[in-house]
Formats: structure tokens, sequence, C-alpha cells
């Protein structure tokens, strides 16, 4: 039962209405950002203000962010903040983006977007996946999620991580450092992979040029992860069979952008995971976390500060 000596638990900024349930269901208090936090809830907005909180609550010991991907909260060095766990929403939202990113990988084979643009029957193209050699970049719940939902297609997987640990649904995992070979075999290649300093630009212009010709990309994570003026460069002259975004680099993609006039090219705004999507399972995440930090329990998706995810 809920005491003075339960943990205070602070929203930064606006919550959720079902913040207050959320808190008081695990037994915490619900306090003003200040000298009780305990535990921050944060749920997006100007990083300023997380850093104003944070000065505001020096005893805060929990920070609960609301996204996978925690780049921003890295590169503006929260992170670093001393006596901090950050937790963050990663494999929360897998089983929309890894949905999505499996109708990016269909559409483009199928070569729905030049069918989409088209003002005339055309030509017969596309290319199954049945069979296909798949070559995932990431080992998190998206890319997991991702393989489950290929194998009724008999695709050959191979993943690609930092280390060549087993991952269920592929043939083989390997290391970074054979990503160029890989990128040569592979039919598609979706990127899963968390956006960090090692990470950035992991596919450029270089990487993009072995891959296979008439392979096609799937981008689900960052757009940083690749490098956009080269993967222009290699749909415009026909290299690649076609990418699909749902991430850009940068983010929003400008009106004008050569990417826009690709036929080659299929984007989706940001929405692998739409709001009404995310609510639920994000949710999910704050409560199971709310009530192992009260219990004093491991609490769920740490995020490691030095590796950036």
């Amino acid at each position: 039962m809920m005491s003075e000596l339960s943990p205070g638990v602070s929203v930064a900024r606006q919550g959720p209405a079902w913040v207050a349930e959320a808190v008081a269901a695990a037994d915490a208090r619900l306090v003003p950002t200040g000298p009780e936090t305990a535990g921050l809830l944060w749920f997006g907005g100007d990083l300023a203000d997380l850093r104003a909180a944070l000065a505001s609550a020096p005893g805060t010991r929990w920070v609960q962010l609301p996204s996978a991907g925690v780049d921003s909260y890295a590169d503006a060095g929260l992170l670093e903040a001393p006596g901090i766990t950050w937790t963050s929403a990663k494999g929360s939202f897998a089983r929309p983006v890894a949905e999505h990113a499996l109708a990016l990988t269909l559409a483009t084979l199928r070569h729905l977007p030049e069918r989409a643009r088209a003002r005339s029957w055309g030509r017969s193209a596309g290319t199954s996946l049945f069979g296909a050699r798949v070559l995932v970049l990431g080992a998190g719940g998206i890319a997991r999620t991702y393989l489950d939902l290929l194998a009724p297609f008999g695709t050959r997987n191979v993943v690609v991580r930092r280390r060549a640990e087993p991952v269920p649904g592929a043939e083989r995992t390997v290391t970074t450092e054979h990503l160029t070979a890989e990128l040569a075999r592979a039919d598609v290649v979706m990127v899963a992979a968390a956006l960090t300093t090692q990470t950035r630009a992991l596919l450029g212009a270089a990487e993009l040029a072995v891959m296979k010709p008439g392979a096609v990309l799937v981008n689900i994570a960052r757009g940083g992860l690749v490098d956009t003026d080269a993967l222009v460069a290699a749909l415009d002259s026909g290299h690649l069979g076609g990418a699909a975004l749902d991430v850009t680099d940068p983010e929003p993609l400008p009106d004008g952008h050569p990417l826009w006039d690709l036929p080659t090219a299929l984007i989706t705004p940001h929405t692998a995971d739409t709001a009404e999507m995310v609510e639920p399972l994000l949710r999910a995440r704050v409560e199971e976390n709310l009530g192992r930090f009260v219990a004093g329990r491991p609490l769920d998706a740490v995020v490691d500060p030095v590796a950036g995810y």
C-alpha cells in the first residue's frame, strides 16, 4: 500500500492521461519534479526541458524514455549523468515496426513504388521474396520479429551484429567485420541497427557499391545509418533495385529532395509505428518498470551509455 516511504515518481512535461493510474497501481507517489523525485517519466519534447527537470530533481535514480532509439539523448550527453539508470522502449514496438519492414520489403521487391506512380500498363517486373537471401543489420527485437515474419517465405537469413552469437531464424550470425562480404550476397538488406557514433553512415558509398546488382535496401531504424547522397547515386545509376525508407537523413526529408523523384524509392514518413500503435505498448513498458522500480528489482530495457543503446 502506498505510503510516504513509497518512491516519488515525476512526469517531466505533459504525460499521457493514464500515467497517474499507472504510478498509483505500482504503489509509487506521483510528485512534482523536485527534491522528492526518485524516478522520472519522460514522454518526449525539447531535451532542454529534460535537462532542466533533472537539474531540479537531484535525487533522480531512474529515467524512463519513450523511444527505442536513444541517439539524441546520447548526442546531448544526457546518458552520462552520474547515478541515473536510463531505460528505453527498445523491444516494445518490435511487432508493428517489423510488420512495416516486411511490407516495405515486399513492396520494393514487387516494384510497387513504380507501379503506384504509373499511368500506363507498362512492363512485367518483380522479384519473389521466397527463397531470397536476406541480410539483417542488427539483432534487437525488431530484427528478431522480422526474422519470424520471414519464416513462411523460406528465406536464407544472415544477421550482422557486434557479437557473433546465434539469432533464431538466421542461418548465420557474423560480426561487422564481415559486412562487406555479406552485402555482396544479399538480395535484401534490412537495416534495424542502433545509431551510434560507430554505426553512423554504416552503409556508405563503398558498402552500397558492393551490394548485389538489383538488390533492395530497407531501413526502418535511423536515417543516419545510410549515406543519403550515396544511396541516391546507387538508385539513380540502377545499381540497386530499390530502397524503402521509413527513416531518412535529413528527417523530415525536405520537399524537392532527389529521393522523392526516384521511381525505385519508397518513402514512408517515420510511420512504422503510429501513435495509436505505440501508446498501449509504451504503457505496458512504463507499468512494468514502475513495478520493478518500486520493488527494487532490475529494470527492463536498461540503456548502455557506452554502447549507445
